[in-house]
């Protein structure tokens, strides 16, 4: 009878999916998304291979670059992208209305974690295939912990972001996100190799999620290793943020 009425709730694993699917197609058909998420990495991309910033690192602008470029494409949807919208959805009671549906909060948040690893892939496809036409040339064993490290640093940066735009007013995410996008894209390690930042800023470098993703990806895609100590630092980042975030999110 439950079934046939329809007040049965749907199995968890396919809510899930379908507010992943619902959150992905959201942030694809949003313009001001894309620019963050593909736009702008693209120009970093491009500035990087251009300029002499990565000159001393190796023997290729362009390799030593796309590492950092995936990492931001992360961190500019999983974080960023993520958190804004998050926020807007609390201001406007959209959270609040599915706090009275069976998603939860724990649903929500994989739901926004699927709906960013979906639009990291067509990240992903996109920088890759313009990186590869600009002399790309990534270590083949480097794609399999490359990509493992890419998903867990997408996971870090959602749990971070709903942490943030679950925790303050909307107007105070908007400015946090930004603030430290700009903040970890140029001094966080993501972009530029820790080599490349201030000295007061290589000593906590390593331990930002953006440091730990950045380098990892740069290892992974250059010499085809894995970092262990930078996947812990995300492992870790990802766990606390994640609990925090579920403990503390509010809907309204």
């Amino acid at each position: 009878m439950n079934r046939v009425l329809g007040s049965a709730p749907a199995p968890l694993p396919q809510r899930i999916l379908l507010q992943g699917k619902y959150e992905a197609l959201t942030m694809i058909r949003n313009g001001e998304q894309l620019i963050l998420a593909v736009v702008m990495p693209l120009l970093a991309m491009v500035g990087l291979k251009v300029t002499p910033l990565l000159d001393g690192l190796g023997s290729s602008r362009i390799d030593i670059a796309v590492p950092g470029v995936l990492a931001l494409c992360a961190m500019s949807t999983a974080f960023t992208g993520q958190g804004i919208a998050t926020g807007f959805d609390r201001r406007y009671g959209v959270l609040r209305f599915l706090s009275t549906t069976p998603l939860g909060r724990t649903g929500l948040i994989a739901g926004k974690i699927l709906a960013v690893l979906a639009v990291l892939v067509l990240q992903v496809l996109v920088v890759g295939a313009v990186a590869l036409i600009l002399g790309w040339q990534p270590n083949p064993a480097g794609w399999l912990p490359g990509l493992a490290l890419l998903v867990l640093g997408a996971a870090a940066f959602t749990a971070l972001g709903l942490l943030v735009a679950g925790t303050v007013r909307p107007e105070a995410t908007l400015a946090i996100t930004n603030l430290l996008w700009i903040l970890l894209g140029a001094l966080g390690g993501i972009v530029l190799p820790v080599e490349r930042q201030p000295a007061l800023a290589q000593a906590i470098v390593h331990y930002l999620p953006s440091g730990a993703l950045g380098q990892a990806l740069r290892d992974a895609f250059l010499h085809g290793s894995l970092n262990g100590g930078a996947a812990l630092i995300l492992l870790l980042w990802t766990v606390l943020a994640g609990a925090a975030a579920i403990r503390w999110f509010k809907w309204n």
